[in-house]
């Protein structure tokens, strides 16, 4: 070869160049997953004395539908190539999945198709893992959680019990949210414009129930400040539940309702939540919500008013039903009864109002025109007086009492204003009076200093079969009315396996002799058991917790095993549980250190939610009918085309219009990829040190594309530009392919080039880099591989493109070696042939070198 690199030919044997150059998934595929089925401790997470950092990655476990399609793909291949790259960075990896299987569907697939729920859920959970399975998602399987499970569910049983025990889930009537599809309770959360999270047409109803709730209340203020040091969440995410939490502080203050001539019934009084108490002497009504205890009172009084109270109620339940209690047009009626303020004595007229709302606050407002917008808008619509008690600071004349009516109203400054016309607070700041009266208020007996919070208790209690159910019986001989709970040695209480399933009459367990009649555990007499079942977001608030223990039949889970893996470091779903699961489990998580379960404080340390899957317009789903079978795409194209093609066609976090022609497009660039590694093969077995200008050139794209790649995974995971760095990578290689033919890059640096090639391609496309890594003679898991150092020196680029403007305008672009001094590049510029045909003749006035930028000639 006289001194000359061996050459493609030279080095490959007659069989081996008829190697067919087809890249073939069907054959590929299969034959992987079914290596890799067959290794038990392939995906295993590693004993807690690895030596290795942990990482904990997770998405959102599934609802068991029945079948995938490519919105679950994309975020479960999100997870998946984070998993495979910590692997390969040395990171001992737990990368679980399970089941949210609980839940309506299964119910109404028994009486659509008569299949009891649990057969429905498990049928659909063996579909999706053989379709998961089939995706090639690295899960250990041997930490599966399904939530509808016995060994599971107990569980929930067990937290019940230790919540009770505490004084955190506790009964009582309530209004409630109904909703007539589900025939069972909603929580708060899960009403979303006035209609059920499931069936987007059904308004829901407001009921009267006794109903379990959960106490997340007492650890609002906890919930809200812990938000602060979630800074690897979304600040969207944060936002939403800061403002589901709602807090705010002010007071709380008694008007004492007038009594009626000549009645002797017992005094009311109404009370107002109020965060403006320095405004107070500016009150000119009260209002009340059509359903408050004092509206309904005056209207047994008075029928007139009952009807026109019950027409603002009316108004109100549409004005739910089409999402628009925000904007409602307001009325009110006045009910001819007048209340006292306790601040100055003053008598103001009694409203009830349609924008009021019975189950916001108390229910009752004061009403200040001059420093409120909706009590301003009210106020001049039914001519109630508007009276100005604020003014800037700067305003001396209004804080004097005179000129009072020069800002435009309503004026609602607080920083920066003072009290006027306030009696003894006059000429007190704001916020300074806010403190004061609502301390005087205390002292005097007609209020106190008060934090509210939207957030109300989280009411669990479900109409329904398929839960999880409630461990309380109820005896009438020894504790008549009240719930008591049953022996933790009971755990876990059976759902009955056979059940007429129906949607009417409450919940179907009331109809199972043998499942309501049990034995009382503090006096043995007959009992009865609670029928109501556990809202399905109880299973999912934990569920995490299970997977570092998953088959524990002694505790949830082993404490050791759990604060060693958690926080989870990194968790993936959609934007959509901010408000539901994500501050349920917060909660869940509070409450478990509170045990001395676990020590860490929040369940996830960074959150991600990524984009849709658009079709037609719209999120692809079922309910929508444009759903796109991910068994589909693979037939065509293969699972890692499918799953590259999700990762590849938008940036994680964004949403993503589906084409299929986008899938086949990747699975042409895999078809390149195949072609040039097998060509290549042994060649690429070679080992050696590369010098040639040939190799510094294609491994210098090498170790730009390792170190692209490396700081996407570590920071905004833009993984379309990491496969599309990939895709410029091949092209390099593809130029290069005549001179690799020809023996003019070195078998060391095509050796380098086609190892880090396939092991970047490893956490995109598993089977195919695996396939690949096999014809390389790499040895051992391509994925349990250490992922490629970037050799800085080598990622530098040897010549720096400048820019060259003559008068601001941009002439030609020249090429320098990198960090050239400035006389280096100036002279680079003038003697630029574009450059000097636009000079000549003229004078070079100044020439202006930004280093490494551009250079700008003035010339006249």
């Amino acid at each position: 070869m006289s001194g000359k690199t061996a050459s493609i030919d030279e080095n490959s044997s007659a069989a081996e160049l008829n190697q067919p150059q087809r890249y073939s998934p069907a054959e590929i595929e299969p034959k992987w997953q079914a290596l890799w089925d067959a290794d038990a401790s392939l995906y295993a997470a590693e004993g807690h004395d690895s030596g290795k950092p942990k990482y904990y990655c997770l998405e959102m476990l599934p609802y068991p539908s029945g079948k995938l399609h490519m919105g679950h793909v994309r975020n479960y291949a999100i997870g998946d190539a984070l998993a495979r790259h910590m692997w390969m960075r040395g990171f001992n990896v737990l990368h679980p999945m399970g089941w949210d299987a609980f839940g309506l569907p299964a119910e109404n697939a028994a009486l659509k198709n008569g299949v009891p729920p649990r057969e429905w859920t498990l049928s659909n959970i063996a579909a999706m893992r053989k379709q998961m399975q089939r995706m090639g998602y690295s899960y250990d399987w041997a930490t599966e959680v399904t939530t509808c499970l016995p060994d599971y569910y107990r569980w929930n049983q067990w937290f019940f019990l230790k919540m009770f025990e505490k004084g955190l889930a506790y009964r009582k009537k309530s209004k409630v949210n109904w909703c007539p599809d589900c025939q069972t309770v909603l929580a708060n959360e899960q009403v979303i414009g006035g209609r059920c999270w499931r069936h987007e047409d059904t308004v829901v109803e407001q009921r009267d129930l006794t109903q379990w709730f959960l106490r997340i209340t007492k650890y609002a203020d906890e919930l809200l400040d812990g938000l602060e040091k979630l800074q690897g969440w979304p600040e969207k995410v944060r936002t939403m539940q800061r403002n589901w939490i709602g807090r705010s502080e002010g007071a709380h203050v008694d008007f004492a309702v007038v009594s009626s001539q000549g009645s002797d019934a017992t005094p009311l009084k109404i009370t107002v939540f109020t965060t403006r108490v320095d405004t107070i002497f500016g009150a000119t009504s009260v209002q009340l919500a059509p359903e408050h205890a004092v509206s309904k009172a005056f209207a047994l009084e008075d029928d007139a008013l009952r009807v026109q109270i019950e027409e603002l109620l009316e108004q109100q339940k549409k004005a739910r039903e089409t999402d628009a209690l925000g904007a409602i047009e307001k009325h009110g009626v006045f009910t001819g009864r007048f209340a006292v303020n306790p601040f100055n004595g003053e008598r103001v007229p009694i409203w009830v109002a349609n924008y009021i709302l019975a189950d916001y606050g108390t229910g009752a407002i004061m009403s200040v025109p001059a420093h409120d917008e909706r009590d301003f808008e009210f106020a001049q619509k039914y001519g109630l007086p508007v009276r100005r008690v604020i003014a800037p600071v700067v305003d001396t004349k209004s804080a004097a009492g005179s000129d009072a009516n020069d800002l435009v109203l309503p004026y609602l400054a607080e920083k920066e204003a003072v009290l006027i016309d306030s009696g003894e607070w006059t000429g007190l700041g704001c916020v300074a009076a806010q403190e004061e009266m609502a301390a005087f208020a205390k002292a005097k007996g007609f209020g106190t200093p008060t934090v509210t919070y939207r957030l109300k208790d989280w009411g669990v209690s479900r109409q329904r079969y398929w839960g999880t159910p409630i461990p309380m019986v109820y005896c009438d001989k020894c504790s008549p009315g009240e719930p008591l709970p049953v022996a933790e040695s009971e755990l876990p209480i059976l759902l009955p396996e056979q059940i007429d399933i129906t949607q009417t009459n409450g919940s179907p367990l009331g109809r199972v002799p043998e499942f309501v009649n049990a034995k009382c555990p503090k006096c043995g007499g007959v009992a009865r058991r609670e029928t109501d079942t556990m809202d399905t977001f109880v299973d999912s608030s934990w569920y995490f917790y299970r997977y570092t223990d998953a088959k524990n039949s002694a505790a949830p889970f082993d404490s050791d095993k759990a604060n060693y893996w958690f926080p989870i470091d990194q968790y993936i779903g959609g934007v959509e549980h901010a408000i539901l699961h994500l501050i349920y489990s917060r909660f869940w998580t509070k409450v478990m250190r509170d045990l001395g379960l676990v020590k860490n404080d929040e369940p996830a340390e960074r959150l991600f939610t990524q984009g849709m899957v658009i079709k037609d317009g719209a999120k692809m789903s079922k309910s929508k009918g444009n759903v796109v079978s991910p068994d589909l795409m693979i037939e065509r194209y293969g699972a890692d085309a499918t799953r590259m093609y999700s990762l590849f066609a938008a940036p994680p976090d964004r949403d993503l219009e589906w084409q299929e022609e986008g899938v086949a497009g990747i699975s042409r660039f895999l078809s390149k990829v195949y072609r040039l590694t097998m060509k290549f093969s042994s060649v690429a077995r070679a080992k050696g040190v590369a010098t040639g200008p040939k190799d510094q050139a294609l491994l210098r794209r090498l170790h730009q594309t390792i170190a692209k790649i490396t700081q996407d995974f570590d920071g905004r995971w833009h993984f379309n530009t990491s496969i599309s760095s990939i895709m410029i990578l091949v092209n390099e290689i593809t130029a290069n392919e005549a001179a690799m033919d020809a023996g003019e890059v070195s078998p060391a640096a095509v050796a380098e080039v086609f190892r880090g090639l396939i092991l970047m391609l490893a956490p995109f496309a598993p089977f195919f880099a695996a396939e690949m890594w096999e014809q390389l003679g790499g040895e051992g898991v391509v994925f349990r591989t250490a992922w490629p150092v970037v050799d800085e020196e080598l990622a530098r680029e040897a010549e720096a493109e400048i820019p060259v403007q003559v008068n601001g305008k941009l002439v030609t672009v020249v090429k320098v070696p990198v960090g050239s001094d400035e006389a280096t590049v100036k002279a680079a510029a003038l003697a630029d042939p574009k450059v000097i045909a636009r000079i000549e003749g003229k004078m070079v006035v100044k020439v202006i070198v930004v280093p490494g930028k551009l250079v700008n000639l003035v010339v006249k």
